[in-house]
């Protein structure tokens, strides 16, 4: 009688990989036999009934806007008091107001209030920093439209931290809530942002609040998150201690845990801040004032320079609201590790410069010259000359190159897997993707697959969905071999972390339009530019959580593999890969969402596909069905991509 030996993991793994090509090798076979056959490919200009009946949804929701109780007395109303906000805020700082040409506090209050709020909440670094930031803007000649971004940021922020602070504090304390505001807030960070702008415009218009609600609700989630987790952090023994004398849960809250959870809160207030940002500058498609008008603007008519300039202005906002919200959080730990109030003498050097601060105020509400942002000098015009040279000279010289790796990638690599999704039939790529889900997860993650994958055919946007799913398997294939590269060498040296981190923060503070300019000037509008821009935004995130799992891996293990003479790559793929497994899955997990998002919004560079499905929406009346339409087609192709990643990972650690 022979024992049935249980299967070993490399055992399981290996027919797994089997599977895998079996599959792929059945999927071939049909792809030549029906090549071109049944992929319901659907023309730019046309439309399906179910893009038809979107938009006599739009019609009907115009013709009754003003009728219908649920938009007089909600929709209506929210939309008029966010609009009055940003109006206010943009009279306060960007815009003139009634009879005066000029906003209430001109470019002088502005630098004064600003410069004040670096130091008092970072350091006079940051405020030197902030000073050379919004004078820099001023002589760039885009002083109103930086405003205009500002003043909509800072709506967007105010509502997020009134939402989004509370909420946090009650995920914080309630469990419950916790388990069920944890799968929204996955949603909304996985969902690409292009995705919220159609709906909006089709309950608020196209505007302000449209773009506010938008920013508003891909900037919520890391306030909620890290407010909520700053709560579940602080010290069992503090919390009892608090209850020991006698301390209500309002009184143990507001003195013990909101107080040691300041520095959370701190962090999920610069990440909102941040996403706020990048989120404006992309809301300009539905109209959201400031400088992402001008990059999308100059992105329609290919003007490198002005888009370059345009895109520097918005980094250098990026990086002022970053460096102050950051140092804020520094500050933060300091006096709380001081225990004490502030001393005397930056009591008093707070009051006087905030003195000096509203004198400045005064001045730039009183005099010309220092309300209305001086026309000399005027950097702007020479850097988009600067950058329109550039960008000239490269197409000139490195056309040979660049236009030649362009091609080359594309013919040997996007167009073969592109073919190959959206050439296919479309009941042959639903069969290959639901194998694939299974073996690579479970029976679970195959009906997940088949639900999502049907809803994606009933958008009629299939063929579409093909195209821009195999852009980003593309990109994120490239986006993990950089990430496991660079993030092992940096888990393993602190020099390499030391010098590249700061690099990938720097990347992460820009907006993902801001991308999309060098690759422009570079490689002209393709798909190949919208790739590589993705490429670059998806990075930098999958670099740093690698490195972190593979600088946690246990230091005893590694120096056990050193002691029996491991080499330095058996130590790399033998001990800290393996066991930074989990680490690099979810890495290249947040990178695919990364790029599939890069990837949409590269359909302003000739991306095509669902990106540009979306933006001719905003722009033709009679698509706007069929942009909303790729609007659900894009959360579908990111929360298929999302779960099958995750399945894979769940089932690979298990085994």
């Amino acid at each position: 009688m022979s024992i049935a030996l249980p299967r070993t993991r490399v055992a399981v793994r290996a027919s797994r990989g089997w599977t895998v090509v079996g599959i792929f090798v059945v999927w071939l076979i049909g792809y030549a036999a029906f090549h071109g056959k049944q992929t319901l490919a659907l023309a730019p200009a046309d439309i399906t009934g179910f893009h038809s009946s979107l938009n006599d949804l739009n019609d009907s929701v115009g013709a009754n806007r003003n009728s219908n109780p649920l938009f007089l007395y909600f929709f209506n109303e929210i939309k008029v008091g966010i609009d009055q906000i940003v109006v206010f805020l943009q009279h306060l700082i960007s815009q003139p107001v009634g009879d005066r040409p000029l906003p209430y506090v001109g470019w002088l209050g502005v630098v004064a209030l600003a410069t004040y709020a670096a130091w008092a909440f970072g350091n006079w670094r940051v405020a030197l920093l902030t000073v050379a930031g919004l004078l820099f803007i001023g002589t760039q000649g885009l002083w109103q439209q930086s405003m205009d971004t500002l003043a909509l940021t800072i709506t967007a922020v105010l509502l997020s931290l009134l939402i989004g602070i509370p909420l946090g504090i009650w995920a914080g304390l309630s469990d419950r809530v916790n388990a069920v505001i944890t799968p929204l807030l996955d949603l909304m960070q996985t969902m690409p942002t292009f995705v919220y702008l159609a709906p909006l415009t089709l309950l608020f218009l196209i505007g302000p609040a449209a773009a506010t609600i938008a920013t508003l609700i891909y900037a919520v989630p890391p306030v909620i998150r890290l407010t909520a987790h700053g709560i579940r952090e602080v010290p069992t023994d503090s919390v009892e201690a608090g209850e020991s004398l006698g301390s209500t849960r309002m009184q143990l809250l507001r003195k013990v845990l909101l107080p040691m959870a300041k520095p959370s809160v701190v962090i999920g207030i610069n990440q909102t801040i941040m996403a706020a940002l990048s989120m404006v500058t992309i809301a300009a498609l539905i109209d959201a004032p400031g400088l992402g008008q001008v990059v999308i603007r100059a992105l329609q008519t290919l003007d490198v320079g002005t888009a370059f300039n345009a895109g520097l202005s918005i980094v250098v906002l990026a990086v002022i609201l970053d460096r102050v919200t950051t140092a804020a959080s520094v500050r933060v730990e300091l006096e709380r590790a001081a225990g004490g109030p502030p001393s005397p003498v930056r009591r008093y050097a707070l009051g006087g410069g905030g003195l000096v601060a509203l004198i400045g105020v005064y001045l730039s509400y009183t005099y010309l010259w220092a309300a209305e942002f001086p026309e000399s000098p005027n950097f702007g015009s020479s850097i988009v000359k600067a950058a329109t040279s550039v960008s000239d000279w490269c197409q000139l010289h490195l056309a040979g190159f660049t236009g030649g790796f362009k091609d080359g990638f594309t013919a040997g690599v996007i167009d073969p897997l592109e073919s190959l999704l959206s050439q296919s039939p479309w009941w042959l790529v639903f069969a290959a993707i639901t194998a694939l889900a299974y073996v690579l997860g479970t029976w679970r993650t195959a009906l997940m697959s088949v639900i999502l994958l049907a809803l994606l055919v009933g958008t009629g946007l299939w063929s579409d969905a093909m195209v821009t799913l195999a852009a980003t398997l593309v990109a994120t294939v490239v986006v993990a071999a950089i990430g496991l590269a660079v993030g092992v060498w940096m888990g393993r040296s602190n020099r390499a972390d030391a010098i590249i981190r700061p690099i990938l923060d720097a990347a992460q503070t820009m907006p993902a339009f801001v991308y999309l300019v060098p690759f422009l000037a570079l490689f002209a509008p393709s798909r190949f530019t919208a790739i590589v821009a993705a490429i670059v935004y998806g990075a930098p995130v999958c670099v740093k959580i690698i490195a972190d799992a593979i600088r946690g891996v246990s230091p005893t293990t590694v120096e056990a593999a050193t002691a029996v003479g491991s080499s330095s790559w058996q130590i790399i793929t033998k001990v800290q890969v393996p066991m930074a497994r989990g680490g690099i899955t979810l890495a290249v997990n947040q990178g695919l969402i990364y790029v599939l998002a890069m990837v949409v919004v590269g359909g302003l560079v000739g991306a095509g596909a669902l990106g540009y499905d979306v933006v001719a929406g905003f722009s033709q009346a009679g698509l706007f069905g069929k942009g909303l339409a790729a609007g659900l087609a894009i959360v579908l192709l990111g929360i298929l991509l999302d779960r099958i990643s995750r399945a894979a990972a769940q089932d690979r650690a298990a085994t």
